[in-house]
């Protein structure tokens, strides 16, 4: 015990103290439906801008070869969705059996055409065709998928241009959700050149610390553990078990499998990383319709960038 004449104890400040966060009962379910439906409405206000300016609607064509169910379904929906934002354009549907030849010189008439904006082509393509020198050939400014070299290169180096949509999704909900990037440790799982490395360097322009995990990552669970921001894009159902996920993290699932029941699934468990995580996208209804709102806003992104351009 201390005496009379024993000197206090030291006191303590209260800055000094690192607040310890503890887990909600469930994690913040990140309504990606209700923030594609704000994104569409804003691309339908800057889509009426630009026909009162220039006298013409956006226009957005869709190249679709063959009969593979998904594509048509997609399509369908990125057509109807599209109306609904007055974007104007075309689909282009061409049989399985078109040569490589016939789609390159579809592209190429598109490219020409000065009342296209945005070109789209769906894949992936049937047996025989080759995607990557066909995905080349459109003009980067019209380029809204975001996947050529030149626009690969724009996203690199932070620039102006069109970025792959379902990053920029994926970037949206981050902001609606609130999340801070900067200091953050963020484990991006899966490296394709559609969503996880285009992910990767968005998030570091963000100022978070970033970690590219793929299937020859070995060990994966401790990674997962220390990230305060997980993107998981990868497409095998229930990947993450979700005592893997670090408490207070956010978790941005873009996987989409089917189960043999039928439905649809991400590739985090998404169950056991509610009580973990402070928030999460579900699948379905998480990236997904980001996915098509950030094509729209692409769209008219490349019809303004064309307009600007000399």
């Amino acid at each position: 015990m201390p005496t009379a004449n024993s000197a206090p104890p030291p006191a303590v400040s209260l800055s000094s103290c690192r607040a310890v966060w503890y887990p909600a009962a469930v994690a913040e379910r990140i309504d990606g439906k209700a923030i594609a439906k704000r994104v569409r409405a804003e691309v339908a206000e800057q889509a009426a801008a630009f026909e009162r300016q220039h006298g013409r609607a956006v226009s957005l064509h869709v190249v679709l070869v063959g009969d593979d169910p998904a594509s048509h379904v997609y399509v369908r929906n990125k057509e109807r969705a599209a109306a609904k934002a007055g974007i104007d354009g075309e689909v282009h549907r061409l049989d399985a059996s078109t040569s490589q030849e016939e789609v390159e010189a579809l592209v190429r008439r598109l490219n020409a055409d000065a009342g296209v904006d945005g070109i789209l082509v769906q894949l992936p393509l049937p047996e025989g065709l080759d995607a990557r020198p066909i995905v080349e050939l459109i003009d980067p400014k019209k380029d809204v998928d975001g996947l050529t070299t030149h626009n690969a290169g724009t996203v690199l180096g932070a620039g102006d241009g069109l970025y792959p949509c379902t990053p920029r999704g994926c970037m949206r909900l981050l902001r609606e959700t609130g999340v801070d990037l900067r200091g953050k440790h963020a484990l991006v799982i899966g490296r394709s050149q559609l969503v996880g490395r285009p992910m990767a360097i968005m998030l570091l322009a963000s100022h978070a610390t970033v970690t590219i995990a793929h299937r020859h990552t070995d060990p994966l669970e401790p990674l997962v553990r220390q990230a305060d921001v997980l993107v998981v894009a990868v497409g095998r159902a229930n990947l993450i078990p979700g005592d893997w996920i670090k408490p207070g993290a956010v978790v941005i699932d873009v996987g989409i499998n089917r189960t043999v029941d039928g439905k649809l699934t991400g590739d985090v468990d998404f169950e056991g990383a509610q009580s973990r995580a402070s928030a999460i996208t579900p699948v379905p209804g998480g990236v997904g319709p980001m996915t098509i709102a950030m094509l729209l806003s692409n769209a008219v992104r490349a019809a303004n960038l064309r307009a600007d351009t000399p």
